[in-house]
């Protein structure tokens, strides 16, 4: 399998503007510049998008993860907040909320930190990844 995203820019890093599209098209010409990514422009920016991907692969991750050991989670709600300093994404912090029935915390919280060690994005980010969980019976 292989997935694309495709980035444009035009002008100087400070005055310049760009936009993201997907090759599913959920993002089509999404503007970033440095305002959306230093300021509080509207658009997007590369750090907020490794988060939502973050998120999301390792929510996918930990569905899987609970549906294999005998659970069936009814919902899990993951942020991810990036962390970028010095030039660097430094850190990957989730907040997961998770509401599944029947299983000890202890025991979710070891199927969880096995989602945040092995989905793919985690793999991917050469950074600090930390999980704070919440479980919700």
């Amino acid at each position: 399998m292989k997935r694309n995203g495709t980035a444009i820019w035009k002008g100087n890093l400070k005055e310049g503007k760009g936009t993201i599209s997907t090759q599913s098209g959920v993002l089509d010409k999404t503007q970033y510049s440095f305002k959306t990514r230093f300021e509080d422009g509207k658009g997007t920016n590369p750090e907020e998008l490794i988060g939502a991907a973050h998120s999301g692969c390792f929510t996918m991750q930990l569905s899987a993860n609970l549906t294999e050991e005998g659970f069936e989670p009814d919902e899990l709600e993951t942020k991810s907040e990036i962390t970028f300093e010095d030039g660097a994404v430094k850190k990957s912090h989730l907040i997961l909320k998770a509401k599944v029935k029947n299983i000890e915390k202890v025991q979710f919280e070891k199927i969880a930190n096995d989602a945040k060690e092995n989905c793919p994005i985690s793999k991917l980010l050469d950074t600090e990844i930390t999980l704070e969980s919440e479980l919700i019976q």
